[in-house]
């Protein structure tokens, strides 16, 4: 079956890891510091902190904005659970706004005066616009969900610089742009913020030396949210491969709308000028979503649907969204499957998609 995403590990992220294995260090050593200094490299932020995943890393980012009970925690319903569940993780109160159906991202104009934060995700690789997001107040805190946007651009240069925003979280599973295996980023420009996020990942340990080697103290609730060495040499080594793997994806992508043009299915959101899209996916639109969907598996096409939305599972009941308060999300994902997308995809693989899809949607 061709899979909708797929890891690139050659040789040299191989020898990296192996490196690793022969040093001295396993856990929190000198490959975690060459991983983030490769992300805030990239991005041009001051600050870049790993963390053990994706989901940990908009936690930290939600704890380190000093968020929680009382607050509000604007985001899209077309994303994972992980965007909503940050806000969860420290007692604040998680709100949907429906999305732009121009860009499938949150319509940040949606967004109501006097919300504590937002979470925008770059929903399958387009950066939203936070430059000109059209929101009456700028939230207290605005925390990017770049899960899907490493390598991506914005006419202010790489997602992950935080322009516009408090912080940056990526996500380095397997169908991410680059992968550490499971593992996680936050970048920011705020030395505070970046304190307080590499506290958060390791218990909110501070060591105090002057009362002996051994004594430390921790006055917060904190987790063990702490990426390993070996990941962080997988990452390491993909980060020097990012712009060949966004510049393939986009080829991909290209090739796709061409292959496309003539057939009954509507293509996403290309990126505007300025802008660079990272396509993490390939999403497109068809009609009888579920029978296509089941032609292409059953033609090994490894098809998916990117995403059920939030307010569809009974633990959003909490949103207080009702049926028909986000039609243009619910619209959308009716008729949603995701393309395979990723640097490996050959010709001949992304020919057999387009022939299969050209038969189920006869």
């Amino acid at each position: 079956m061709i899979p909708y995403g797929r890891q690139s590990i050659d040789e040299d992220d191989i020898a990296a890891v192996v490196d690793v294995l022969r040093g001295d260090w396993l856990t929190q050593g000198p490959a975690i510091e060459r991983f983030e200094g490769a992300v805030a490299e990239h991005t041009g932020a001051r600050h870049a902190v790993a963390f053990s995943s994706g989901t940990a890393a908009l936690h930290g980012a939600a704890w380190a904005a000093g968020l929680g009970p009382g607050d509000t925690v604007v985001t899209s319903p077309l994303t994972f659970m992980a965007s909503a569940n940050c806000a969860r993780y420290v007692g604040a109160r998680p709100a949907l706004v429906d999305i732009d159906p121009s860009t499938w991202n949150l319509d940040l104009a949606r967004v109501p005066a006097g919300t504590d934060a937002v979470v925008a995700v770059h929903y399958a690789g387009l950066p939203v616009d936070l430059a000109n997001p059209g929101w009456s107040e700028r939230p207290r805190v605005v925390i990017e969900d770049a899960a899907h946007a490493l390598g991506a651009m914005n006419p202010d240069g790489p997602v992950g610089n935080c322009a516009h925003s408090d912080m940056c979280c990526f996500s380095f599973h397997p169908v991410k742009p680059v992968t550490s295996g499971e593992g996680g980023m936050v970048t920011t420009n705020d030395d505070d913020l970046a304190e307080r996020l590499r506290s958060f990942r390791s218990h909110c340990m501070v060591r105090q030396p002057d009362r002996g080697a051994w004594v430390y103290e921790i006055s917060d609730v904190g987790y063990n949210y702490r990426m390993t060495d070996l990941q962080a040499a997988l990452g390491a080594s993909q980060m020097t491969k990012l712009d060949l793997f966004i510049a393939r994806r986009n080829e991909i992508a290209d090739r796709y709308r061409e292959m496309l043009a003539d057939l009954p299915v509507g293509l996403p959101p290309a990126a505007p000028e300025g802008f660079r899209h990272g396509y993490h996916l390939f999403p497109i639109t068809v009609a009888d979503r579920r029978r296509v969907f089941g032609e292409l598996r059953a033609a090994d096409i490894g098809v998916q649907v990117h995403y059920v939305p939030i307010h569809h599972h009974p633990l959003s009941s909490d949103t207080g969204i009702q049926p028909g308060d986000l039609p243009s999300c619910d619209a959308l994902y009716e008729r949603l499957i995701s393309l395979p997308c990723f640097p490996g995809l050959t010709a001949a693989h992304q020919e057999a998609v387009v022939r299969a899809l050209e038969s189920a949607t006869q």
